[in-house]
């Protein structure tokens, strides 16, 4: 009977610690700012645009994947990723890496990127309804 009881324990004590996690997890605060991002000692979500004039670098050896972006205020902040390029980044609108600034640079975890829709720029035509 009491092996029931320590057994039960274990399994709540089991299941607060994944709602911990995942609430931890979730609460990950997106910045456009990079003079922020580049105080804070936490994970934060960066969101900006990728700086083509000063390209990016792919490390093979290291897969490692280097790149800057820029925020609005015109901040550039150097993104070291841990991983391969993404396939649609060349053709991105803008990007939101995923990890912590430190070292002179932010340490990406995740990329996501957002590409043009393909429906953007097109005329849809008129609509018209009428009373039957």
């Amino acid at each position: 009977m009491k092996n029931k009881y320590i057994f039960g324990a274990f399994i709540i004590v089991v299941f607060l610690g994944f709602m911990v996690y995942l609430f931890t997890q979730s609460n990950i605060k997106y910045e456009s700012n990079f003079a922020k991002v580049m105080n804070e000692n936490k994970i934060v979500r960066a969101t900006g645009t990728w700086v083509k004039d000063k390209n990016y670098v792919i490390d093979r050896n290291n897969q490692t994947f280097t790149f800057y972006i820029t925020d609005s205020n015109g901040n550039q902040m150097k993104v070291i990723y841990d991983g391969m390029m993404p396939n649609n980044f060349e053709s991105a609108k803008s990007v939101v890496v995923t990890g912590q600034y430190k070292d002179g640079y932010f340490h990406a975890s995740s990329i996501l990127t957002k590409c043009p829709s393909k429906y953007e720029g097109q005329n849809t035509p008129d609509v018209k309804t009428s009373n039957l």
